[in-house]
């Protein structure tokens, strides 16, 4: 899955419009028109497509997290990723919902999906722990899907 494919899928998900996606990036500190949003959810095939860089999902996920919980009480934002994996999107994604395991096996099991405790554990790990596993797109994709079914 592509970042963009990964925007749109949230975006449905969440039921949100490009305006309300573009207000999410302000929470960051950026300014983002609608227009640039509606770019990034086009079809790869459409002229006006353009990619959505690792920074900029980072940016939106960040921002969604804000959104959800609001500010950290230090009121710090942080600073976008420059490279972002499968983990670190399910990582940000489980903050800005304020889930634990149990939340998340419930969220996977709305798409019939089955993941261990153990194995959820193992992608919210420090790369290079012992237990420590690659998200795969799979799960990523599965999650997403969930949140969509669960928010319907």
């Amino acid at each position: 899955m592509t970042n963009n494919d990964i925007l749109r899928r949230l975006r449905y998900a969440f039921n949100f419009n490009d305006y309300k996606i573009a207000r999410i990036f302000e929470h960051v500190g950026e300014k983002m028109s609608s227009t640039q949003v509606e770019k990034w959810l086009k079809r790869d095939e459409d002229a006006e497509f353009q990619k959505m860089s690792d920074a900029d999902l980072c940016r939106f996920l960040d921002g969604l997290i804000i959104e959800k919980r609001g500010k950290r009480p230090d009121g710090v934002v942080p600073k976008p990723l420059d490279f972002l994996s499968n983990n670190e999107i399910l990582k940000k994604l489980r903050i800005a919902l304020s889930l634990r395991d149990e939340g998340m096996m419930e969220v996977f099991k709305q798409v019939d999906f089955k993941v261990t405790k153990a194995e959820l554990g193992s992608f919210f790990r420090k790369e290079g722990q012992r237990n420590y596993a690659k998200c795969p797109e799979q799960v990523l994709r599965k999650f997403i899907q969930g949140l969509g079914q669960a928010t319907a």
